[in-house]
C-alpha cells in the first residue's frame, strides 16, 4: 500500500509551487521591464532619425510612408495630435490636416457627379492638382492615413475596396454584397446593362434593376439610353470618365 506525503511533504511541495510561481513573476518582470528599455531606445533613436532627415520626410512621399512603417513598429504616432514634439519638429499633424480639408472639399465638389464614391487614384489627382506650388508632394499614402483621420467627424468617410479598386466613400450609405457586385462589374467598360447582369453573375432582371434603382437613387450610377441597340446603360462615375459617358455608341 503506497504511503500518503505528510505534511511536511506537502509544505515542502507548496513551497517549491511559491518559488516557482516567483521565479516566473521575476522573469516575465525582467522581459517586461527589457522590452520597455528597448522600446525606449527605439523611439530616442527614431527622433533623432526623425530630426536628421525631417526635410526628406516632409517633401518626399516614399521616404514619408517608409517613416510611418517605422512609427508603426515601435508604437508612435505622430498623427495622433497636432501638438507635441513629432508635430512641432515634422509639422506632420498640420500637413495632414491640410490635405484632409482639401479632400472634404474635392468630395463635397464631386459629389453631384459621383453621388460620394470616387475612385481614390482620381481622388489623389485632384488633390495634386489642387495642390499645385506646394512645396509637399502628395501620395496615395498621404491621401490613405489623411482620410483615416476624417472618420472621427462620422460623416461617412471611408475607403473601401471593390475589386482591383480603392474607392473613397464620404456619404454615409452601405453598400451591400450586390453593389459591390455590381460596380466590380463596371470597372471594365464603366457601365453596365441589365442584359449584363442577368448574363455574367446569373440574376433574375427583378433583382438587377432593384440593385440598379438603389445605386441611381444614391447618385452613385447615371442613365445612358442614346444606343442605337436600345439597352440603358448605367455609367459609374467613380469606376470611369465622366467624359467617357455617351461616347460608345455600340
Amino acid at each position: 500500500m503506497r504511503r500518503r506525503p505528510g505534511i511536511g511533504g506537502l509544505q515542502t511541495a507548496a513551497n517549491a509551487r511559491d518559488q516557482y510561481r516567483l521565479l516566473g513573476e521575476n522573469v516575465a518582470k525582467i522581459r517586461t521591464d527589457l522590452m520597455k528599455e528597448q522600446l525606449a531606445t527605439f523611439r530616442s533613436q527614431l527622433e533623432d532619425f526623425a530630426r536628421k532627415h525631417k526635410n526628406d520626410i516632409r517633401k518626399n512621399p516614399a521616404f514619408r510612408s517608409q517613416f510611418h512603417e517605422m512609427c508603426a513598429k515601435v508604437g508612435v504616432d505622430p498623427l495622433a495630435s497636432n501638438k507635441g514634439f513629432w508635430a512641432e519638429l515634422l509639422g506632420i499633424g498640420d500637413f495632414y490636416y491640410e490635405i484632409g480639408v482639401q479632400i472634404v472639399e474635392i468630395c463635397l465638389a464631386t459629389r453631384a457627379q459621383n453621388g460620394g464614391l470616387i475612385n481614390l487614384q482620381e481622388l489623389c489627382s485632384l488633390l495634386r492638382q489642387k495642390r499645385k506650388g506646394s512645396r509637399e508632394a502628395v501620395s496615395e499614402d498621404d491621401c490613405l492615413r489623411a482620410i483615416s483621420k476624417l472618420k472621427v467627424l462620422g460623416s461617412g468617410f471611408e475607403v473601401i475596396s471593390v475589386g482591383k479598386k480603392k474607392l473613397v466613400r464620404s456619404v454615409p450609405t452601405e453598400l451591400n454584397k450586390d453593389h459591390n457586385e455590381i460596380i466590380e462589374l463596371a470597372q471594365g467598360q464603366g457601365f453596365v446593362t441589365v442584359d449584363e447582369l442577368e448574363r455574367r453573375l446569373s440574376w433574375t432582371s427583378g433583382r438587377a434593376i432593384d440593385a440598379l434603382e438603389t445605386l441611381l437613387k444614391e447618385g452613385f450610377a447615371m442613365i445612358d439610353d442614346g444606343h442605337r441597340d436600345g439597352k440603358r446603360r448605367y455609367w459609374f462615375p467613380c469606376v470611369s470618365s465622366i467624359s467617357s459617358l455617351g461616347g460608345n455608341d455600340t
